[in-house]
């Protein structure tokens, strides 16, 4: 709310000159109204739109995907961010979704958790009632990373979901990769894990990796798709243009790098405040074909 009575105050003091100035008499007090008025209704709106959880649904072609894959779904979710404000109701929602979906198989590219001391078994209990067709899996964000993981890490393992720490995994022919965050930052590094990884260029491929960036090192090692989060879109205007000036065309939505695809989702959950102004959660559902 504070960041949206920072913009109503600005508004104020850029429309009341103005408005003088073109010869229409408005007192103070109705101008303040009005912009404070609506940075109410902005920030209810906030809250009520992140609450509501979309399910966006894309389809891929991938080069060398086999047979068998062609027409299987996958979902990825992505920035729940689990803890003291989002907790196990949220992701008892989220579980229920996914399961209505059916998909083949469920990402989870970072920020599952939000980085504060929690009872991580009884937060992720809910996946234990996902059984999709080929398992789900896990990549750490730098929120998960704030302290020593191991505590989620251990939780996620007995909720059955499958922690990718620097590996490969063949999913009927699928090949998948997992890089923790910690490990995507220094460019050499990065590009030694995706190599010792390998892939064989000529079957597609899926890299889960929690920051849409390095993404001509994962072109160069013959990715198919890359699936990302972090962004949040921005979360909330105006956050949202500084978002963009970082990341660029990679800030939200499906976009291509060359020969790659890249995929970054918007998230499901928040960070901070439980509001999203300018952007929408998501629960994404992958058509491969």
């Amino acid at each position: 709310m504070l960041n949206f009575f920072f913009v109503a105050a600005c508004l104020c003091w850029i429309a009341y000159p103005l408005a003088h100035l073109s010869g229409l008499v408005v007192s103070r007090r109705a101008m303040a109204g009005l912009f404070f008025g609506f940075a109410v209704l902005a920030g209810l709106y906030g809250i009520i739109n992140a609450a509501s959880i979309r399910v966006r649904r894309i389809t891929v072609k991938l080069r060398g995907l086999p047979v068998a894959w062609r027409g299987r779904v996958a979902a990825l979710v992505t920035d729940t961010h689990l803890g003291h404000v989002k907790g196990y109701a949220f992701l008892s929602r989220i579980v229920n979704k996914l399961r209505q979906l059916g998909a083949d198989v469920v990402f989870f590219s970072g920020d599952l958790f939000d980085g504060t001391k929690v009872d991580a078994p009884r937060l992720v209990s809910p996946l234990k009632r996902l059984s999709p067709q080929f398992g789900s899996y896990f990549v750490t964000g730098n929120h998960e990373e704030f302290s020593d993981p191991t505590k989620y890490l251990d939780a996620l393992k007995n909720s059955g979901v499958h922690v990718l720490h620097n590996e490969k995994v063949n999913l009927d022919g699928l090949q998948v990769v997992g890089v923790p965050y910690s490990e995507s930052g220094d460019a050499k590094h990065y590009q030694s894990i995706l190599e010792s990884a390998e892939l064989d260029r000529d079957r597609a491929s899926v890299l889960l990796a929690h920051v849409p960036h390095g993404l001509a090192i994962a072109e160069k090692q013959g990715i198919s798709l890359q699936l990302s989060g972090h962004t949040h879109g921005g979360q909330i205007f105006p956050f949202t243009w500084f978002t963009n000036r970082i990341f660029g065309e990679f800030t939200y939505g499906l976009q291509r790098f060359g020969e790659l695809l890249v995929y970054t989702s918007s998230g499901a959950g928040t960070w901070g405040p439980p509001m999203r102004v300018g952007t929408q959660p998501e629960i994404v559902l992958i058509r491969f074909e």
